[in-house]
């Protein structure tokens, strides 16, 4: 079975803006550089207390908590630690996130369209070589086109976004639900080969518009309507790293 590298996304603040690269280099054992390399904590958020350099997710600002969210999209400058955020319901943001001023800003323009009826955000997030991903482990997401057309056709919404399951990895030219088969197989794309350990369990995030940033569709009853699940998408490893681009193949090894 084959396929085509299709798309390639990070997230270098957790659950706030999505990125595009053309194409990216991985080593093993670790994450797309700079994806989920920030988060922020909200003022309930026990992270701020822990040694570790992994917190759980509860502990952050997320799309299930702050629909708005989803609708941010960044570019980030990862040699120059430049962050440059845009969101529908105001003005655009650019700071250098690895300067205090440049956190204290990225906290206050979040306020703007964070939901005033929960914890707020109160700080930045970052522990050098590590990332805040939704497990406690260097894994990859990814996806398949041919999935998500499935879904968006169950729901008879043709315009339904790829960017509300929030993914890294985006393969083309292959069944739809083909990746819930790679289970405990490996997979090459491009130079790399990855491990594929479990599908992915989604939550209300997926149901926000990511152009509003507003609840309009219930993903979660789709899937669990259609095919007995809430899950979209599967969680892979590095075990050789390389080089990625748009385009390169996709093989099941």
């Amino acid at each position: 079975m084959t396929g085509l590298l299709a798309q390639i996304y990070r997230h270098p603040v957790k659950a706030i803006g999505r990125q595009v690269l053309r194409g990216v280099i991985l080593e093993a054992g670790k994450i797309i550089p700079w994806d989920r390399a920030y988060a922020v904590a909200h003022s309930r958020s026990r992270a701020t207390d822990l040694k570790q350099s992994w917190a759980k997710k509860a502990n952050f600002l997320r799309g299930v908590t702050g629909p708005s969210l989803m609708a941010v999209v960044a570019k980030f400058d990862e040699d120059a630690q430049i962050l440059r955020l845009t969101h529908p319901d105001t003005d655009p943001l650019e700071i250098q996130i690895d300067t205090a001023d440049g956190q204290d800003a990225l906290v206050q323009w979040l306020r703007a369209i964070w939901p005033l009826d929960v914890s707020e955000p109160t700080q930045v997030i970052h522990h050098a070589g590590s990332a805040q991903t939704d497990v406690p482990h260097p894994w990859v997401s990814i996806h398949t086109q041919a999935s998500h057309d499935a879904v968006a056709a169950a729901m008879d919404a043709p315009d339904l976004s790829v960017h509300r399951w929030r993914g890294n990895l985006w393969l083309d030219e292959l069944p739809a639900w083909s990746e819930m088969d790679w289970v405990g197989k490996d997979i090459r794309i491009g130079e790399a080969v990855f491990h594929v350990h479990q599908p992915i369990t989604r939550c209300k995030a997926t149901m926000a518009n990511p152009l509003t940033g507003q609840r309009d569709l219930d993903t979660l009853a789709a899937l669990q309507t259609n095919w007995g699940h809430q899950d979209f998408g599967v969680y892979a490893s590095v075990i050789k790293g390389g080089r990625l681009t748009q385009g390169d193949p996709v093989e099941v090894l």
